[in-house]
């Protein structure tokens, strides 16, 4: 989202405002990522982001504390990912970044719990957990992002 993020106040404040586009193709697929923010304040900018969409990378905090924030009654976690049901995108990644402020760090329990906690939710609200992708990762070190990491050995990817 950062690398996107070009309002001078994103860029201050961590925070994506409004969405943003990248486009690029591969062998078999024409790609664009729309970045939409997350923060309750522009929820609207989400909304208008997420109803373009195919498919949803849902990131989710593996952090003590700020997992069980998003998962929560009111969390975000929960909102997004209604969100982008509702909105018709049936497509879903799970990433679950910060994967380094677990403890210990890089944790598989961790992990686990979170894969089991999310993909409760998320068939409640019409997702096949089975068919949703998650992903290890902690984007402040690239661990997960363009390859494996050697610091989750335990995840040999997704089926």
């Amino acid at each position: 989202a950062w690398v996107l993020d070009k309002l001078k106040a994103e860029r201050e404040r961590g925070i994506t405002i409004d969405i943003a586009l990248w486009k690029f193709e591969t062998a078999k697929y024409y790609v664009t990522i729309i970045d939409a923010p997350g923060h309750r304040d522009f929820i609207k900018n989400m909304i208008t982001g997420t109803s373009q969409a195919d498919c949803a990378v849902l990131i989710v905090a593996a952090g003590t504390g700020e997992f069980e924030a998003g998962i929560s009654k009111n969390g975000q976690t929960r909102e997004h990912a209604l969100l982008a049901f509702t909105l018709g995108v049936k497509q879903l990644i799970v990433g679950v970044n910060k994967m380094d402020s677990t403890e210990p760090p890089y944790s598989e329990s961790r992990f686990e719990e979170i894969k089991k906690e999310v993909s409760s939710y998320i068939k409640k609200i019409g997702y096949n957990p089975i068919a949703v992708a998650f992903v290890p990762i902690s984007g402040w070190h690239g661990d997960n992002m363009l390859e494996p990491s050697t610091k989750m050995p335990w995840f040999k990817g997704w089926n």
